[in-house]
């Protein structure tokens, strides 16, 4: 019995070696994708919540008419958004955020993120906190705190970007209906009157309202329309290990689900889709007023496109994705360099009067979803000017915000992410 005892465990031992080896290889980095985005956003969730004491909580909204058309989550289920209705000088102003968390860039991938939230309205909470730019308090959101504000929940792995499917597997990708489902249900419920509105997103969300940017704007021509993208500037950068692991991931995302098809064709007439994937070859050509808000040390792609596990086998980098002050003065060097590629990537768009920019000189991700960041006492600036404020600004026309940050480690203001 002793000998078949130690037999199991020996068996059990082999299997998570050989599990971690695997975890090494890029089939099974795609989860890796899948759940970071999810954790910041999670980390999005209980901040916000911690920084409100009473946040307001808003019920989750099923597009019941979405299944006529095809406009279902990658397991099949009905997509869904939370509204909460604007009042007074907001009733006819509207703020659409299409929520991010990552994408699904194989089948195996995709397979595993239709079992969360990410991928079907079954597993969707039932009641979300709604905070920063959503908050419904002046004194949190004083802009836009008495707009109708909604949150378009993301199931479909690429950023709502997929018409598409895979029968065999059981996947749904149509990420591009889920979104016209929404905007046409959001007409029903008064949007069409809209004087003024915003569509915005973070993260894959923020990819998500640059993706639709004019597309929103021209459904409602009589409107005053902008747009607003926060860490939603991914870049096609070179790793660590001088690969490029963003881009790979985003080829896989591309393939899957076709999106050479459903691309803008502006910029796919002369690059190839995965290019036409990033921001930075979109944001010229788009016509609507638009705000990139970003951390020029992005938190999710420092670990993720910068120094993922795969071009960081030896965990050089951990200690410094994990925590920014545990950086080592040539590690530090090497995110100068890319913050210099975001900002250069960006000229031309910031040349445009109509354009909008605040890049701080942060390790974070996902600001103005966060009370923290978005409007508190201590909220990250630019030239004394918070987030919230300098995002007013620039909608309202008030004044011009073009608010590029000094270099790391310059600005004492910022709330760095750090991860245990």
């Amino acid at each position: 019995m002793a000998k078949l005892f130690m037999w199991f465990w020996s068996m059990v031992l082999v299997g998570f070696l050989v599990h971690s080896r695997l975890v090494d290889s890029y089939e099974f980095e795609e989860f890796f994708y899948n759940k970071t985005e999810g954790a910041f956003l999670e980390s999005v969730y209980e901040t916000s919540a911690a920084g409100s004491p009473t946040p307001l909580m808003v019920g989750l909204t099923i597009i019941h008419g979405a299944a006529a058309r095809g406009a279902v989550c990658l397991d099949g289920t009905l997509p869904g958004y939370h509204i909460h209705r604007g009042y007074g000088s907001g009733a006819y102003s509207w703020l659409v955020q299409l929520e991010g968390g990552g994408w699904c860039n194989s089948v195996r991938s995709c397979v595993y993120r239709k079992k969360t939230r990410r991928g079907s309205s079954n597993y969707m909470e039932k009641q979300i906190p709604f905070t920063g730019i959503l908050s419904n308090k002046a004194e949190e959101n004083p802009d836009f705190y008495n707009w109708n504000r909604v949150k378009v929940r993301y199931c479909d792995g690429a950023s709502f970007t997929g018409d598409s499917e895979d029968k065999a597997a059981g996947l749904q990708f149509r990420g591009k209906r889920i979104y016209q489902a929404a905007m046409d249900e959001l007409m029903s419920k008064g949007m069409r009157y809209a004087k003024q509105a915003l569509l915005s997103g973070c993260s894959a969300g923020g990819l998500a309202s640059i993706m639709h940017c004019d597309d929103f704007s021209n459904s409602l021509p009589h409107t005053k329309v902008k747009c607003l993208s926060d860490a939603g500037l991914f870049m096609d950068a070179i790793d660590v290990s001088g690969g490029r692991s963003i881009r790979n991931f985003f080829g896989g995302v591309v393939k899957l689900q076709g999106l050479h098809k459903t691309l803008p064709r502006t910029c796919t007439n002369h690059l190839d889709a995965t290019s036409c994937f990033f921001p930075q070859n979109l944001i010229s050509n788009i016509r609507t007023p638009l705000f990139l808000l970003n951390a020029a040390y992005d938190s999710w792609q420092l670990q993720e496109s910068l120094a993922p596990h795969t071009a960081d086998p030896h965990g050089v980098w951990h200690d410094c994705t994990q925590n920014n002050e545990r950086c080592s003065g040539s590690q530090i060097q090497f995110l100068q360099g890319f913050r210099m590629h975001m900002l250069n990537s960006i000229k031309r768009f910031a040349a445009s009067r109509q354009n909008g920019l605040f890049i701080n000189s942060c390790f974070a991700h996902c600001q103005s979803e966060r009370q923290d960041t978005w409007f508190s006492d201590n909220s990250p600036m630019i030239n004394n000017k918070p987030i919230a404020l300098a995002v007013g600004d620039w909608y309202f026309d008030r004044s011009a915000v073009k608010s590029i940050d000094c270099a790391y480690p310059c600005d004492r203001t910022c709330h760095n992410l750090v991860f245990k």
